[in-house]
């Protein structure tokens, strides 16, 4: 049995520092790996990934991650990346990672809305270009699932693949919050699971059209639901 700790949106900063340190001694004494599906940082500044960084540094389980929009807020993003993964978070954006019959692909994902009121890439540039970021995201987490030969794939996401999950949002922004295209892939690949945050009080779980469950594990939705643990322990 593998037992998986999923969290998102932890917003982490210089004044958050012991709540931090904390929350990752606690995923770590009850899972065999961490996963942080985006919004690591506040502002994505360097320094507040220099306090996410000195945290995970007491995990004593393999960490594996991607970025959120909040991580790419002040451009910094690529230092963010590099501070990670020189402390040895296995970020999954480019690369796919296995750790024992679970295998992880990830990629941040980006908005366009849910099933028939999906935003389509018609009109002008501008709408097209919106579209695309979303459809070169979904590519890449096809490519990385596809080179995955593990018996359990774990997809990680920032923005949400389903519209179950973000119920509970303004209806006005369900349509940043996600895009149903980013399912695509947990459906054609028999994903075991998949991961994302971004929507801070939606829906803790959903599926896809044919069953992949689906979880959301932003940090504010944790704690409404227990505050006692606020990440999802998922057991494989």
């Amino acid at each position: 049995m593998t037992r998986l700790a999923a969290v998102a949106d932890v917003h982490v900063n210089e004044s958050s520092r012991a709540d931090w340190r904390e929350l990752v001694d606690r995923m770590s004494a009850l899972a065999d790996v961490l996963i942080l599906a985006g919004d690591l940082t506040n502002r994505g500044l360097p320094r507040e990934a220099e306090v996410l960084v000195e945290g995970l540094s007491h995990a004593r389980i393999p960490v594996v991650g991607i970025l959120g929009n909040h991580d790419f807020e002040s451009g910094q993003q690529d230092q963010i990346l590099r501070l990670l993964c020189d402390a040895g978070t296995v970020m999954l954006d480019e690369e796919p990672h296995e750790v024992g019959d679970v295998g992880f692909a990830g990629v941040k994902g980006f908005c366009g809305g849910f099933d028939q009121h999906a935003l389509a890439p018609f009109g002008e540039d501008a709408i097209k270009q919106f579209v695309r970021e979303t459809v070169d995201d979904t590519l890449r987490l096809e490519s990385g699932l596809s080179r995955l030969r593990t018996r359990h794939k774990i997809v990680v996401l920032h923005y949400a693949p389903i519209r179950r999950t973000v119920e509970g949002e303004p209806l006005e922004i369900y349509p940043f919050l996600g895009s149903s295209r980013l399912a695509d892939p947990l459906d054609h690949f028999d994903v075991t699971a998949a991961f994302h945050g971004h929507a801070h009080h939606g829906s803790p779980e959903g599926a896809t059209s044919r069953g992949v469950p689906v979880y959301n594990v932003a940090l504010p939705l944790m704690r409404e639901l227990d505050p006692g643990r606020p990440f999802r322990i998922l057991e494989l």
